[in-house]
C-alpha cells in the first residue's frame, strides 16, 4: 500500500508493507511501514518495522505486530503485489 505525496488517508489499514509519502491518520497494522521524507502520519502504527526518514512525521502510538497477522502475511506464498488490503473508513 502507498500512500503518494499528494495523497491523503484517514482510516484503517492492514497490509503487509506501506509506505506514506503523503498524510495518513488512523491505525495500521503491517509487517512493515516507512515514512518518507514528506510522510505525515497521525495514530496506531502496528508493525515490528517502523521506518521514519528524515522530515517525515509520525504523531501517535506504536505496538508490536499481533503475532497471528505477522505469521499469516510471512507464509503467504503470493507475489508482495497480490497481498490484499482492507480499508475500513472512520467517521
Amino acid at each position: 500500500m502507498i500512500i503518494s505525496s499528494s495523497g491523503q488517508m484517514k482510516g484503517e489499514i492492514s497490509a503487509d508493507k506501506v509506505i506514506i509519502n503523503g498524510q495518513f491518520e488512523g491505525k495500521i497494522t503491517a509487517n512493515n511501514i516507512e515514512v518518507l521524507a514528506a510522510g505525515k502520519a497521525h495514530g496506531v502504527m502496528q508493525t515490528d518495522h517502523l521506518c521514519i526518514e528524515r522530515g517525515g512525521s509520525f504523531v501517535g502510538e506504536t505496538l508490536p505486530a499481533p503475532s497471528q497477522q505477522q505469521n499469516l502475511l510471512l507464509t503467504e506464498e503470493q507475489p508482495p503485489a497480490v497481498h490484499q488490503v482492507s480499508f475500513k473508513p472512520v467517521k
